[in-house]
């Protein structure tokens, strides 16, 4: 987040922020702040997440049971934050990793500042069999599939809550891990916050700014156009 005062005015951008808990990052600190623009990707009150441990101990389960099953677990997750939040997770799984370059990359600035992941190898189609690959894409082993056995692909995020993905099935599953708020929080946030105006940003920008205004508060989308609201 970063906050701006000039002349007694303040403002708030969030970027993208959770208020949930996590192993990889700092906690979320609302301010206050008489202007806050923020982002509202899972601004619709559907969007609500189960507690994140319990997320994890799913994709853990999903781990062994694919290994077991003589299936290479691919779980699919941005390489900056996600990756290494799954990295965590399974620090005391004693399960072969492999990572994908990009989010190995990331992995070694977070191992300098102190964080501790198990351990773990570089990807590589040729040994990747065997082993939990961690990765943001899916592509490079589909082509590279005979060397490492049949896949079983896990996606990471919260979209895995929206009704239009496919139907899960047992060789692609989808866990609703993110690193973003949902929209309980989104709606604490703007509480915490107390500011005397809202913009929104990205995914449900005019919904999440509707719902505010019904709430009183004087809110406006900024990457979407605000239909005209009368009272009859």
């Amino acid at each position: 987040m970063a906050r701006l005062e000039v002349n007694g005015d303040s403002l708030l951008y969030t970027g993208d922020f959770k208020l949930r808990e996590g192993q990889s990052s700092e906690r979320c600190e609302p301010v206050h702040a008489r202007t806050l623009v923020m982002e509202t990707t899972y601004g619709r009150p559907r969007y609500i997440f189960p507690p994140t441990e319990e997320v994890l101990e799913s994709v853990l389960h999903f781990c062994r049971t694919s290994l077991d099953d003589g299936f290479t677990p691919v779980l699919i997750s941005y390489s900056l934050g996600k990756a290494q939040e799954i990295l965590i997770s399974l620090l005391k799984a004693n399960l072969p990793i492999q990572l994908h370059p990009s989010s190995a990359r990331m992995a070694e600035i977070y191992a300098d500042l102190g964080y501790q992941f198990p351990h773990w190898t570089l990807l590589n189609p040729e040994t990747a069999r065997g082993h939990v690959i961690i990765t943001p894409t899916v592509r490079p082993l589909l082509s590279a599939q005979p060397g490492i056995g049949p896949l079983r692909i896990a996606s990471l995020s919260g979209w895995a809550l929206d009704r239009r993905w496919p139907t899960t099935d047992e060789n692609h599953q989808r866990f609703p891990l993110s690193d973003h708020a949902d929209f309980p929080d989104l709606v604490r946030f703007v509480k915490e916050v107390r500011p005397q105006r809202v913009f929104t940003l990205h995914g449900f920008a005019a919904d999440f700014a509707r719902h505010l205004r019904r709430q009183g508060m004087e809110a406006y989308a900024l990457s979407e156009d605000d239909q005209l609201e009368l009272s009859l």
